[in-house]
């Protein structure tokens, strides 16, 4: 007990799972708590000051279930292993922490999301005139992303969150947060110190191994240039260290994810759109369970986080168009996804072999990906699209590691690398030598009971072998007395003997040793595979990239063919014409025909006010013209006959309220609160719905609001 509260008075604020043999075992208020969330058996363990000590505890061999668990509820977990063969321990089994998992650093396949991102987001902030500016940085580890933002303004960090969604919030220990934080789960709380910028700045320094930071496009030289976002930056490091005890190798570069190049939504617009979620928490029916076709789970998750930054940049979002159009000319795309079936999680594989938890399956699901690359190229080779060109180079060849793979990894290897039979025949000489001397056991056996029954002239006499005992010679009770004088006892069973001779306990000594020899060499040569392959680590996570685009293009083009979608064109001049234009998902949920809606608005005709009785699909037009909006910003086909759509910057809604109970607002503050937002953050170039204003009052005052509002979004913004 004197181990366990060592380790606990180190990690004082986390679960501590302590190694016992084949549990993890948890004591005192740990105990207690597991055992109300995980609903297992609390019992007790000895005693202390003369109480009894509460014990809860989870199999080793299925604890991952457990911890999955515990982090979906927002709990960390301090993992307190045995160290070294309990077998050679003198005295007491040495215990160490060797990671902590929290629910924004998890990495291990049964504890993750396959299609959502699992982020780590740190937050900065410092004064800006009248408003708060505040860093952001954020790390995917499951996948290898480092990334960082600086922002102005509640609004725009909430703004943030709504759009990353993290799993777990990193803030220094000080009062007056917004209330967009402080009801989120995750959030942990850290000494202010630790996000200071000079010093965040040393530790990325240190971490890249670099001189400045300008590579990586941060400039920290100018108050609002950076110094916020290293000052978050360098925090989250810090954490991730801490917590995981290990290098980082897969995080590679840290790059800056500026709002600007984004049509901005906030929070609210995301939550009116439903995006990928339904206020009612469905999923389902949403325009990411309508638009997701990808194969891969990494192409689902860069789907979502398209879904969420459409872009600004027009060129970027014509060349997907390109390839989209380009795919279906070619009708390719459906031999693409063919193939991609294939593939696998990629880009979280290549985390694991950085982090060294890679199991075997993750290598030969690596390996089976590598060598479909040639034919994917062969299909796309004819292309001229510059993006499927630069997808194409992206990826490239990789042919020597797919062929490697192939020669030191079995077909269809086990589980685990303990369980033995990873490495393929013939890959190791010596490996090769140690496995025959196991193999050839059986044979030697059966020679062996040949021989020992002609030479004793016992015809019932067997060779066998168990765990406890090893091999034996077994012999009935009515047989015992003809048992050879060279035979020495081993264990006497109700109705017979076991021996053992001088050839048999050689024999097993040898088998045994070579076994154990086997395993080690086994291992050993699979943690050199995973060296080879983290010296390759780059170029395979661009690799990764390029799939997880190409399956999304892949997924435009098939959504595109299968629900009759067309190619919108974005021009310069200031207009949204859509012409027979349908919502999504009201649509692909419909069982009678969705009737199209056209909508023209250009600078004589920049807004529109829509009257009509209620159910008469007033909102649903609304909401599909931005849905068609956003489809074309980020590389889709849009539901619509034809769609001509101008500079957009942001897109602005208010359609629904309800009470904010968490903040203390009726539905009409919540009205009146995101109406206020849209009439100081709207310009020119933006996209705004409003819907019923005014709805939350008395019918005259509702009024009024509707008119002013109408008329400050057509005379002033």
């Amino acid at each position: 007990m004197r181990q366990f509260f060592a380790a606990k008075a180190e990690y004082p604020d986390v679960l501590l799972f302590f190694r016992m043999g084949d549990f993890y075992e948890l004591f005192y208020d740990d105990a207690r708590k597991a055992a109300r969330l995980l609903d297992i058996t609390l019992t007790q363990r000895g005693q202390s000051a003369g109480q009894p000590i509460p014990m809860a505890g989870v199999p080793v061999h299925a604890y991952e279930g457990y911890l999955a668990r515990l982090v979906a509820l927002g709990e960390s977990v301090a993992i307190c292993e045995q160290i070294g063969d309990p077998a050679l321990a003198k005295g007491l089994v040495e215990r160490k922490v060797v990671r902590i998992v929290t629910p924004g650093t998890v990495t291990d396949e049964a504890l993750l999301q396959d299609r959502h991102d699992t982020l780590l987001l740190a937050i900065a902030r410092a004064p800006a005139g009248k408003h708060t500016a505040y860093g952001l940085a954020w790390a995917d580890l499951a996948g290898g992303r480092f990334l960082v933002n600086e922002v102005i303004g509640e609004d725009l960090l909430e703004a943030e969150l709504a759009r990353l969604d993290p799993a777990e919030i990193l803030l220094p220990d000080e009062e007056g947060w917004p209330i967009a934080l402080a009801t989120r789960a995750g959030l942990r709380r850290r000494a202010p110190w630790l996000f200071d910028a000079d010093s965040g700045r040393r530790q990325l320094l240190r971490f890249f191994d670099v001189h400045d930071l300008t590579g990586f496009g941060i400039d920290d030289s100018l108050p609002g240039k950076g110094a916020l976002a290293i000052a978050s930056a360098g925090a989250l490091l810090g954490y991730v260290e801490e917590t995981q005890k290990q290098r980082l190798p897969h995080l590679t570069s840290i790059r800056v994810e500026t709002s600007d190049a984004a049509i901005a939504m906030n929070a609210a617009t995301r939550r009116h759109l439903e995006l990928d979620t339904r206020t009612d928490g469905d999923s389902r029916h949403t325009l990411m369970g309508v638009l997701d076709s990808t194969v891969t789970p990494m192409g689902g998750r860069l789907l979502r986080r398209w879904l969420h930054r459409p872009l600004r940049d027009r060129q970027a979002v014509r060349e997907r168009h390109d390839a989209v159009a380009q795919l279906l000319e070619r009708r390719i795309d459906g031999e693409i996804r063919e193939i991609f079936r294939s593939l696998g999680d990629i880009e979280r594989i290549l985390a694991r072999v950085a982090l060294r938890s890679a199991r075997p399956r993750d290598l030969s699901t690596l390996r089976d990906a590598l060598t479909l690359l040639p034919q994917l190229h062969g299909l796309l080779q004819d292309c001229d699209s510059p993006r499927l060109r630069l997808l194409i180079a992206e990826s490239g060849e990789h042919a020597a590691q797919a062929e490697w793979l192939t020669r030191a990894i079995v077909a269809q290897p086990p589980l685990l690398v303990r369980d033995g039979g990873v490495i393929a025949a013939g890959y190791d000489v010596e490996l090769d030598e140690l496995r025959k001397l196991s193999t050839h056991a059986d044979q030697f056996l059966i020679d062996l009971e040949a021989r020992e029954r002609e030479a004793s002239g016992i015809p019932t006499l067997k060779v066998g072998y168990n765990r406890v005992h090893g091999y034996y010679i077994e012999i009935s009770k009515g047989q015992a007395d003809k048992a050879p004088v060279h035979y020495t006892r081993r264990q006497t069973l109700t109705g017979a003997e076991r021996y053992i001779t001088e050839e048999l306990k050689q024999f097993e000594d040898k088998v045994l040793s070579a076994r154990e020899r086997s395993l080690a060499r086994e291992r050993g040569l699979y943690e050199a595979i995973l060296d080879e392959l983290n010296l390759h680590l780059e170029p395979l996570k661009r690799c990764a990239a390029a799939l997880s685009e190409l399956d999304v293009l892949a997924c435009y083009a098939e959504r595109a063919q299968a629900l009759d979608w067309s190619r919108p064109l974005l021009s310069e001049e200031p207009q949204l014409r859509i012409e027979r234009g349908r919502h999504p998902v009201v649509e692909a949920v419909r069982e009678d025909p969705f009737e199209p809606n056209d909508l023209h608005l250009d600078p004589q005709r920049r807004m529109l006010i829509i009257t009509g009785p209620n159910m008469g699909g007033k909102s649903t037009y609304m909401r599909q013209n931005a849905l068609i909006v956003l489809l074309a910003h980020i590389g889709s086909f849009v539901p619509a006959a034809s769609a001509e759509i101008g500079p957009i910057d942001r897109i602005l809604t208010r359609i629904g309220a309800g009470d904010d109970l968490a903040r203390g607002q009726s539905t009409f503050m919540v009205e009146m609160s995101e109406t206020s937002y849209i009439l100081h953050h709207a310009t020119a170039q933006s996209l705004v719905l409003m819907d019923e204003i005014g709805r939350g009052t008395s019918t005259y005052d509702g009024l009024a609001l509707a008119e002013a509002c109408a008329r400050h979004l057509a005379e002033s913004n």
